[in-house]
């Protein structure tokens, strides 16, 4: 039987089109039903995707509008275009993360907030998404785009360390789950470069949970939790585990994990 909405478990390096694409190969009986995505989830995040399907997908904005929730892990002392690792890296300050200046940095984005999109991000200017602008060197020709969201909560998990030499493994092999053109051999060897010169062995990672509306871009709290805290911070992993009432622990799964 059809269903009129799926929840599908994004795995990570996936589109949602490649989701949708690979769970399409495993039930052919949607092979001709119109199927469209609500709410995006970056290759190197995992989770829940809601996908509408047939006469649903005329209240695709309903279930896109819907809150979600995630657990996200961010990595201090680097920088990238992107604002996770899937972009060209620069080593910042590194320093000792205080757990309560932390906790007190992660609560001020709670309440409304209006933050940047990230420059690498499908918002369009001028006929053209964001990641076009970065991507051709022109974003000084525009104004980064501000988004208006709410945070319901966000808190603090845990605060531990990830090794250089973890980080070596760790990267390239998240980095080679994604297909299609993102630059992956040049973000590699820069990735590589910098963690074999670093002369630090360990960084510090947080990780948080994530309440929030529509629309609220985790790789920017990432970034601007590092510019606050005054070193460089990225989003090292994302799992979205909930949109409305659905959740992870139910999705759909289309590759064995």
């Amino acid at each position: 039987m059809i269903k009129d909405v799926l929840n599908i478990y994004k795995p990570l390096g996936f589109t949602p089109l490649q989701a949708i694409e690979q769970y399409r190969e495993i039930n052919p009986e949607y092979s001709n039903v119109k199927m469209g995505y609500a709410g995006r989830l970056d290759p190197l995040a995992e989770g829940v995707l809601i996908v509408p399907t047939g006469e649903t997908l005329k209240k695709q904005k309903e279930y896109m509008d819907l809150d979600k929730k995630y657990t996200a892990k961010i990595l201090f002392g680097f920088s990238t275009d992107t604002y996770d690792i899937l972009g060209i890296p620069k080593i910042e300050r590194n320093i000792s993360i205080n757990k309560t200046i932390l906790k007190k940095i992660l609560n001020e984005f709670e309440g409304h907030s209006t933050l940047p999109f990230p420059p690498y991000s499908s918002y369009k200017i001028k006929g053209k998404p964001l990641f076009w602008w970065a991507r051709n060197n022109k974003l000084d020709e525009i104004m980064l785009p501000r988004t208006s969201t709410e945070i319901y909560n966000l808190s603090l998990l845990e605060l531990s360390d990830v090794t250089k030499d973890d980080l070596l493994s760790l990267i390239p092999e998240r980095i080679d789950l994604v297909s299609g053109d993102f630059r992956q051999n040049q973000i590699k060897e820069k990735w590589h470069n910098i963690l074999t010169n670093s002369k630090l062995d360990k960084f510090s990672v947080a990780t948080v949970e994530i309440s929030c509306s529509s629309g609220t871009y985790i790789r920017t709290i990432a970034n601007e939790t590092g510019r606050r805290l005054k070193t460089g911070a990225i989003l090292l992993h994302l799992k979205r585990t909930q949109v409305g009432d659905y959740k992870a622990t139910e999705s759909i799964k289309i590759v064995s994990q």
